[in-house]
């Protein structure tokens, strides 16, 4: 959680060393040699190679806040690279968010490297994974996010900061009529788009292959996925995607860049600043500090004309997005069924009073196709709803689209079911939050023990990093399951096929007839999906 001021000491200059011809990355302290000068790193106890706060972007504060990605300034010497940079700018939303950063700050855009290359010439696979929160919150020090576990199994993983909130995606008018694109907005994006461009032109330094590149996100993370996967700017940028319960088709629709451009204006006045001028020459802490009342808007993804020349639905149903392989998923529980019943207990009544409200044209349908008798079956019908509403359709349409207009890549789609564990004692009185978040208060009611998998919680698994993680009481099964998904995944990154040695087949979705879906839980297998109608009936809602 963040509890530091705003840091924005950058990382020092290390002027003992000469430069090196030659990236070194078998040393004690490694180096490696990018286009902007050199790094030393460290030396992980596995032998894991860590470049930590490795710049990719020019600092945004100043004239360049509410611009694009500026390029990194040379330096000469030896840059260390031994801890992780500033986080972006963002207040403690999330309680089950732990960083390892130094401190918060504007000045943010710094990315980490983990790799096992002893040399710059293996080519190895590549991962760049974006973190999620909601494009409010998060950063890449993250333990859940930490690139080691799959630097061991012969990847290089970066992990990468994007900007925030209104630092990150606030339009504005005076910024369009400003920027060379005529476009506002997007920031964070575009922050992601130059750091895989950093990967394209440095990452055979730490023994990766540029054209091996393979983009995931989970959340916010895996909606920048298919922004990146959706944008003709960074489309050629990477070779393979996964994406983790999200994207920009369907239910995280972006807006309009009029209407992002009034939001921001209106978020000026609202605060009486009503030129851009006066806006950048508020403080940052300030500044953020308004994103805590209720009246300010909650700045995301737009059509900008740049990042996005039309909406990332119309891009996919014309085929231009990233012909890439996708593999892509959701978990059980992406929403309590509390998000729709409210306080509410869950019989066929208030179901179906609660229903009427939402779709009161459409209402006999739902109710058939999210039905329940029982409290038991309703609660899990009512889940069921607010997690696709919430982001299991925008997940299930990326899916669709990519087999449709993907160039008959392979499409692969999971469903995660593995339930958390209990919290380990040390946590007291902790319960769960909404959406996989953790409150650490002693009068919150206690939520009910989650049937399925919350939002957020296959990360640890995916990325083998539940050790890393010491809230929950991991056991052996969890074990197991993160073997499982982290080994599909590896095997994605490599030969974009996640199929291998010791794991129950998975197969592709086809372009037409049943699509099979990986169950990921203790019990992983391959099932045919059974839930396809609900996604076509919330097709017809959001299109």
């Amino acid at each position: 959680m963040m509890k530091n001021p705003i840091v924005t000491l950058g990382l020092a200059l290390c002027l003992t060393q000469p430069l090196m011809a030659q990236p070194d990355l078998s040393a004690n302290m490694p180096r490696a040699k990018t286009a902007n000068g050199t790094l030393e790193g460290v030396t992980e106890a596995s032998g894991v190679r860590a470049f930590k706060g490795v710049p990719f972007a020019a600092p945004p504060v100043g004239q360049f806040r509410w611009r694009e990605p500026q390029p990194v300034q040379n330096w000469s010497g030896v840059r260390k690279a031994d801890r992780f940079g500033p986080r972006a700018m963002q207040r403690a939303i999330f309680g089950d968010m732990n960083f390892r950063s130094n401190g918060v700050s504007e000045d943010c855009l710094y990315l980490n490297v983990w790799t096992p290359a002893k040399s710059s010439k293996e080519k190895l696979p590549v991962l760049v994974y974006f973190y999620g929160g909601g494009y409010m919150a998060g950063d890449g020090s993250e333990p859940r996010y930490d690139g080691e576990s799959m630097a061991k199994r012969g990847i290089v993983a970066l992990t990468v900061n994007y900007r925030l909130g209104l630092f990150g995606f606030m339009a504005h008018p005076e910024l369009t009529a400003e920027s060379p694109f005529k476009a506002s907005g997007n920031y964070g994006l575009l922050d992601q788009q130059a750091a895989l461009r950093w990967v394209q032109q440095n990452i055979a330094a730490f023994g990766g292959d540029p054209k091996r590149v393979t983009i995931a996100g989970e959340s916010a993370g895996s909606t920048s996925v298919s922004g990146q996967m959706a944008s003709p700017n960074s489309k050629n940028l990477f070779a393979a995607a996964i994406a983790e319960s999200g994207s920009l088709l369907g239910t995280l629709t972006p807006v309009a860049l009029s209407e992002a451009e009034k939001m921001g204006q209106k978020f000026g006045a609202d605060l009486g600043m009503n030129t851009l001028a006066q806006l950048r020459a508020m403080n940052a802490d300030s500044l953020l500090q308004t994103t805590a009342k209720p009246t300010t808007p909650r700045f995301s993804v737009c059509v900008d004309g740049n990042f996005l020349p039309k909406s990332a639905l119309a891009i996919f149903m014309a085929g231009e997005q990233a012909q890439v392989p996708l593999l892509a998923g959701w978990n059980s529980e992406e929403m309590t069924g509390r998000a729709i019943l409210g306080k509410d207990g869950p019989t066929p009544d208030n179901y179906t009073t609660v229903v009427r409200k939402l779709y009161p044209e459409k209402a006999d349908e739902v109710l058939k196709l999210y039905s329940g008798k029982t409290e038991d079956e309703i609660m899990q019908a009512a889940t069921d709803l607010a997690g696709d509403r919430f982001i299991g359709f925008s997940t299930w349409k990326l899916t669709d689209m990519q087999v449709k207009t993907g160039g008959g890549k392979p499409v692969y789609r999971y469903m995660y079911a593995r339930p958390r564990p209990a919290m380990t004692p040390e946590m007291g009185n902790a319960t769960a939050g909404l959406a996989g978040g953790v409150v650490r208060d002693a009068n919150a009611p206690k939520a009910p023990p989650a049937k399925g998998a919350v939002h957020s919680a296959e990360i640890e698994y995916a990325m083998g990093n539940l050790a890393t993680n010491t809230v929950y009481a991991w056991t052996p099964d969890d074990y197991k399951v993160s073997a499982s998904m982290q080994a599909y995944f590896e095997n994605f990154i490599k030969k974009h096929d996640p199929n291998g040695p010791g794991l129950p087949k998975w197969s592709p979705v086809p372009a037409t007839g049943p699509a099979p879906v990986m169950h990921i839980d203790v019990n992983t297998r391959q099932e045919t999906e059974k839930t396809r109608e609900r996604y076509l009936f919330l097709d017809g809602q959001f299109k």
